[in-house]
């Protein structure tokens, strides 16, 4: 009998109904502030995050789980009865989670994991993981839930806007949206995550409330009229997310839509103001 378990990293910032409906482990990414270093969501909440923030007069810095705490999950999952492991995690284009993951996996026999490279994080992140979850639920095979968790990737399209790039730029994740930097302050730039997983720069809109009017244009563009699942992510701003998820629902299909707060980890390098819509369409 197939006994499939999913394995996550924090920065996807999975809804906790999620995590127990589908008893998803969750490996935590890693906060450096000052002296002191904070576990993802478990030491550090995004509210607690993003109140400390603005009064920082140093930028926090992140880093990835070690190979010694993706064998001790995978441990942990294998003496619980899993026959298969399947890993989809932060994008290897903006964090080194995956290659910890990977040299774990060289090395654990016990059970086949299989990492997943999402080239995304948070709500995108969010999608590819249910999928998993989701297959794993109704007993596909380990190859059966990877390829529903590849499908999602394949077809996952990510926008969001930012306040300002100065996060990005501090922590070096602005890649291809560095010719924006020290635009005006009313310019906020529309950024996308490319094939290799980077943060990349689309176009520059002048406001904010124009950029989120653009993101659902983009959005709508990319439904082209189907049904599609709908992930939206905001830091710090539930308000402003909730009515952008109003005007999605409004113009989308939409087949299934949920929002998500960015974890700390993603909040340091996008900063609070941060808006995004990460969304596929049924194939």
């Amino acid at each position: 009998m197939n006994n499939i378990a999913i394995l996550s990293d924090s920065t996807a910032n999975l809804p906790t109904e999620w995590v127990e409906q589908y008893a998803i482990c969750v490996i935590p990414l890693k906060i450096h502030w000052g002296n002191e270093t904070y576990l993802d969501g478990i030491d550090i909440t995004p509210e607690e995050f993003y109140m400390r923030l603005p009064n920082s007069k140093h930028l926090p810095t992140t880093s990835q789980p070690s190979i010694q705490d993706f064998l001790m999950a995978f441990e942990n999952m294998a003496d619980e009865g899993a026959t298969g492991i399947v890993v989809p995690l932060i994008s290897s284009g903006i964090s080194g989670t995956v290659d910890s993951a990977q040299a774990a996996a060289r090395q654990f026999t016990r059970v086949p994991v299989e990492i997943i490279d999402t080239r995304i994080t948070s709500m995108g992140q969010v999608m590819i993981i249910l999928a998993s979850a989701r297959a794993a639920e109704q007993g596909a095979s380990l190859q059966e839930v990877r390829q529903a968790a590849d499908e999602v990737v394949k077809h996952l399209h990510v926008f969001f806007a930012v306040d300002t790039l100065e996060y990005l730029h501090r922590g070096g994740r602005i890649h291809g949206a560095s010719r924006y930097f020290g635009t005006a302050l009313d310019i906020k730039p529309i950024l996308f995550i490319n094939s290799e997983g980077k943060i990349d720069a689309l176009e520059r809109v002048r406001t904010k409330k124009k950029a989120l009017q653009r993101l659902i244009d983009l959005a709508e563009q990319q439904a082209n009229g189907r049904p599609v699942h709908v992930g939206i992510a905001h830091a710090n701003v539930p308000q402003a997310a909730q009515r952008f998820r109003g005007e999605v629902e409004k113009r989308l299909n939409c087949k299934e839509i949920f929002t998500v707060e960015f974890s700390p980890v993603i909040g340091v390098h996008v900063g609070p103001g941060t808006i995004g819509i990460a969304l596929y369409s049924e194939y």
